[in-house]
C-alpha cells in the first residue's frame, strides 16, 4: 500500500514574508533564527500547528523534526488554539512551596475550568517554570507576568480580564 503525503500550504502575506526575511537577516545562520521565527509565526497564525512548523523548517532549511522538537519543548509555543487570555501558572518547586496549588485551585474555581481547558476567553495551563522563582507563585497571562500571587489577588486579576 502506498501512502501519499499531502502538505498543506499556509497563505503568507507579503508583509509576513518581509518580516520573516528581516528576522532571518539578524542571525549569522538561519537555524539560529528558529525561536524568533516561531514567535513571529505563532503571532500570525495563533498557534504553532503542523503547517507552521513545516513552514519554519522550509524557511530555515532544517528538518521538520528539529522544528517540532523545539516547538514542543518550549511551553511558550501553543500547539493548539488558545483563548483570548492564556493563563499559565508555574508549578515548579519554588512556586509550589509558596502556594501555587492554592492559586491554581482559586483560578479553577473562579473560572469553572480545569487545567487544559479552553473557552472563548481563557485557556488554563500549568508550566514547569516561568523563571521568576524568587517572586512566586507566578502566573503568565499572554506576555504579562503576575508575581507573588495569592488566591485573593489572582481573582482580582481574573475579574479585570473578564
Amino acid at each position: 500500500m502506498v501512502f501519499k503525503v499531502i502538505k498543506m500550504a499556509l497563505e503568507i502575506s507579503k508583509a509576513l514574508n518581509r518580516e520573516i526575511e528581516n528576522t532571518l537577516k539578524k542571525y549569522p545562520n538561519k537555524e539560529a533564527a528558529l525561536l524568533p521565527l516561531l514567535h513571529l509565526l505563532q503571532k500570525e497564525f495563533g498557534y504553532v500547528k503542523k503547517e507552521v512548523m513545516e513552514l519554519a523548517a522550509e524557511r530555515l532549511d532544517v528538518p521538520y523534526s528539529k522544528v517540532k522538537g523545539v516547538a514542543t519543548f518550549y511551553t511558550m509555543y501553543d500547539k493548539k488554539p488558545v483563548g483570548k487570555y492564556h493563563l499559565q501558572i508555574c508549578r515548579n518547586i519554588s512556586c509550589s512551596l509558596r502556594g501555587a496549588e492554592d492559586v491554581l485551585n482559586s483560578v479553577k474555581e473562579h473560572l469553572n475550568m480545569e487545567v487544559g481547558d479552553t473557552n472563548e476567553k481563557f485557556t488554563l495551563s500549568t508550566v514547569e517554570c516561568l523563571g521568576a522563582c524568587g517572586t512566586g507563585p507566578v502566573m503568565q497571562v499572554n506576555d504579562d507576568y503576575y508575581e507573588e500571587l495569592t488566591p485573593e489577588s489572582v481573582k482580582k486579576i481574573l475579574d479585570s480580564l473578564k
